[in-house]
């Protein structure tokens, strides 16, 4: 019978994202495959550097070992050929990572392959896979930034962070506030604030995450897993957020509602193992003090055209 992932995170994570290869990515674009191939060959005993991801992966699959059972499953997935692929492996089994399946698609896109490895979340440094996963709505997905310099986990407890809207929520209510102002947006949002928020990208993947928690040793406040919400968002809009968690039966450790601040402040002190986000404004800080992956704007989605005309409008503003 077919392995059952249905209660299971599965990771799928791109050898880019896991590893640090960006000198040889430099070097197939300069030298194209065959050079690639021949640095690959020569180097592949020499054990790769972590990537953006490889904290998050590290301590996700930890998990594993304090559960009542399996709950992690993580997929290096990577356009390397299986030949050009044996420094990824020999790396894999260098940091112990207990990691046992693998896809090299030989320069396909790796997107196709989501499904068919039951993948919840995808990260990786190629965009245009990342788009097509997030147009998809099979999985979350997020474009994965350098790594910060100086990151390190504070502790052997996994920390994620979500922003709000068009992360874990629908877009719907930003582009309130960016066509309509922030005080049509409140007054929307403390109307509604019974009526759930629609599901965005990473919803699914937060309810997951939550019912992870459940197999964790009790009680659920020390869980090794914890779960935080930093959103631009602030009172009395926040009201909606919590409600929303509550329907769908979520729990989530740590929430903070900053109306303006910076969030990267917040994201070095909560010690995030990773950060989630659909604006570059937040994110360009983020990633300086702990990893952080885009969340694209689905191709049709209103917010995607309304930036477009922002930047043209401010283009023209400048001539």
């Amino acid at each position: 019978m077919p392995v059952d992932f249905s209660d299971i995170l599965v990771v799928g994570v791109s050898s880019r994202a896991l590893f640090n290869l960006e000198k040889e990515n430099e070097i197939f674009n300069t030298e194209g495959i065959s050079g690639f191939r021949k640095y690959q060959l020569e180097h592949e005993d020499e054990p790769l550097e972590p990537g953006t991801a490889f904290h998050l992966v590290q301590s996700l699959l930890h998990l594993n070992e304090n559960a009542k059972k399996r709950i992690v499953e993580v997929v290096v997935m990577s356009r390397n050929s299986p030949e050009t692929g044996v420094r990824i492996m020999n790396s894999v089994g260098k940091y112990n990572l207990d990691i046992t399946r693998m896809a090299f698609s030989g320069g396909e896109p790796l997107a196709p392959y989501i499904d068919a490895f039951d993948i919840d979340l995808f990260l990786s440094k190629d965009l245009k896979d990342v788009q097509s996963v997030i147009d998809s709505k099979k999985s979350a997905a997020a474009y994965i930034y350098e790594p910060p310099t100086e990151f390190k986990p504070t502790d052997n407890r996994v920390k994620i962070a979500f922003d709000a809207d068009a992360v874990l929520f629908s877009d719907e209510s930003e582009h309130r506030y960016k066509t309509e102002g922030i005080e049509a947006f409140h007054k929307y949002e403390q109307e509604h604030q019974d009526e759930p928020l629609a599901e965005g990208p990473f919803a699914k993947l937060l309810i997951k995450l939550s019912k992870i928690q459940e197999e964790m040793p009790p009680p659920i406040e020390l869980s090794p897993l914890r779960l935080a919400i930093v959103t631009a968002r602030n009172a009395p809009s926040h009201m909606r957020v919590i409600k929303t968690l509550r329907k769908w039966g979520v729990y989530v450790d740590e929430a903070y509602f900053l109306g303006g601040l910076s969030k990267d402040n917040v994201l070095k002190a909560f010690g995030a193992h990773i950060f989630f986000d659909d604006q570059e404004v937040h994110l360009t800080e983020s990633s300086k003090v702990v990893p952080s992956g885009k969340v694209p704007y689905a191709s049709d989605s209103p917010l995607l055209k309304l930036n477009g005309n922002i930047k043209r409008t401010k283009a023209t503003d400048k001539k």
